[in-house]
């Protein structure tokens, strides 16, 4: 049975899709088979990281949720994306980045144990090792079904104070639903910050592993989530930070 990650965030812009991206682009990397689900419904966006575009994908999460097609029909080959470094393999099950469908998804919802469903249906049609998902930010119905079928869950945070109340409230939640693994992931520390500072503040105020503290880095500005960073800077210190995660997050 393959691995479950969830990544996820309890506000947007913590650069949590690009986090998930990351990850899942590294183990393909190492030869991995890999899933990623954009659960994030509302606001879906993970699929430009990977360079695919609408046109390209007929049907997506959102077709699966409302019963027209299976869940490995919305699964789209992305590993070209890794420029010939996949030695794995990679696979985006996007959501619909239409505005009628995220309108109709927020007004009339779906059955929510289709997910549960269709995350197992995935790893075992795809002979999946890794199934990445990007959640949607905050905790709703769906979020905390991915946290509660998680082996791992990723919970990225800026050093910021905004962050700090929403974070404490997902470790708090993660384990009452008795995840297996949790480790936090600190996004986008200002480079005037003392990082190792940083990391023992947080690790003892959640008393939860953080796994990795990433500098702002004005290379993923400008690389504005057009491409997998790992792939683009393959040596860059982010990576390395991205590396430290991914071990953790599977060993």
């Amino acid at each position: 049975m393959g691995r479950i990650i969830s990544v996820h965030s309890f506000r947007g812009g913590t650069g949590k899709s690009n986090t998930a991206a990351n990850l899942a682009a590294l183990y393909a990397m190492e030869g991995q088979r890999v899933g990623v689900v954009d659960t994030d419904i509302q606001s879906p966006g993970i699929h430009v990281i990977f360079g695919l575009k609408e046109e390209q994908t007929p049907l997506s999460l959102n077709d699966y949720l409302w019963g027209r097609c299976t869940i490995e029909q919305t699964a789209y080959d992305v590993s070209a994306a890794l420029d010939g470094n996949c030695q794995g393999s990679i696979y985006l099950i996007p959501s619909r980045v239409n505005a009628a469908d995220i309108a109709r998804i927020i007004h009339d919802g779906y059955d929510i144990d289709l997910l549960s469903d269709g995350f197992r249906e995935l790893i075992q049609a795809l002979k999946l090792d890794i199934l990445v998902i990007d959640t949607h930010p905050g905790l709703n119905e769906e979020t905390l079904l991915s946290i509660a079928l998680s082996n791992s869950l990723l919970v990225v945070m800026r050093p910021d104070f905004q962050d700090y109340q929403g974070t404490g409230l997902t470790v708090e939640v993660a384990r009452e639903l008795e995840v297996p693994r949790m480790v936090i992931l600190i996004n986008k520390a200002p480079s005037s910050f003392d990082l190792e500072q940083i990391r023992q503040n947080v690790s003892e105020t959640y008393n939860c592993p953080v796994a990795g503290v990433i500098p702002h880095s004005d290379e993923m500005m400008g690389l504005a989530s057009q491409g997998i960073f790992s792939v683009h800077y393959p040596d860059h210190p982010v990576v390395l930070e991205f590396k430290k995660v991914a071990k953790a997050l599977r060993d």
